[in-house]
């Protein structure tokens, strides 16, 4: 039995992880966090052998699995704590800048505790960034565009900063057009000469597009999900192969 601690778990995707977590065989979800929970595990409609905190320091439990769906100003924390408590992290909370996941990924080597940032749990969404990196060895005139629903607390998405990541690993820096903005940002943010643009419009779920362009022809890769459950068999993948790691490791592709 893979014993959870689910953190984040009053939120949209916290939610569907609780259904996936008890209609999954060999799963059991042992206990919650999130800084505003003040309740009982019956007050949420769970199981009340499952322990529920509020607070960090409190959290004193025998999951295997710290699974986190929170937000971009506590990740940091929450990851560490949980690699410093023996916890797998599995992380699909964005936010972690270069330095942050650096830092975490030494401590899990440290650790030898194998663990998974995953910018993405949607299957279409890892083939995309696959499938970018590959096409830009011949297509390195590219732009990123990403589009999520009003909510999403940070721009740009953890999926459209790690697919520009993956496209500048083959990609030469440089930079294409030459429009003069008239209005300051326009053109969008810049990784490297890779401009990535994001949307944010009630209605969407988590989108993205990949536009290549080249002599007399052009490429556009593109992923939807239109539903957050799409992303659950990317978390079921996770939880019952990120033992077999032996440190933190960044893209779901590292499981696959």
């Amino acid at each position: 039995m893979t014993k959870i601690l689910l953190a984040g778990f009053t939120g949209s995707m916290g939610q569907k992880a609780i259904t996936m977590i008890n209609e999954t065989e060999g799963f059991e979800l042992s206990a919650v966090y999130s800084p505003r929970a003040n309740q009982s595990a019956a007050d949420y409609g769970l199981a009340d052998s499952v322990s529920v905190y509020n607070q960090l320091a409190d959290i004193d439990s025998d999951a295997d699995i710290w699974l986190d769906f929170t937000t971009p100003d506590s990740v940091y924390e929450n990851t560490k704590f949980a690699i410093e408590h023996g916890f797998h992290p599995i992380i699909g909370t964005t936010g972690l800048t270069d330095d942050q996941e650096s830092e975490l990924i030494q401590l899990s080597k440290d650790k030898q505790l194998g663990g998974l940032i995953a910018p993405n749990f949607g299957l279409s969404a890892v083939l995309l960034m696959k499938f970018a990196k590959q096409a830009a060895e011949y297509f390195p005139d590219v732009e990123v565009i990403e589009m999520h629903h009003e909510d999403k607390k940070d721009a740009p998405s953890g999926t459209a900063l790690s697919t520009a990541k993956m496209i500048n690993e083959v990609r030469k820096p440089h930079e294409q057009g030459d429009s003069k903005e008239t209005m300051p940002g326009v053109r969008g943010g810049d990784y490297n000469g890779i401009r990535i643009h994001a949307v944010r419009l009630p209605g969407y779920i988590a989108h993205e597009q990949v536009l290549f362009g080249g002599s007399g022809e052009a490429l556009t890769i593109r992923q939807d999900s239109f539903d957050r459950s799409s992303f659950m068999q990317g978390v079921k993948v996770a939880i019952k192969n990120v033992k077999n790691l032996r440190e933190l490791v960044v893209g779901l592709e590292n499981l696959l």
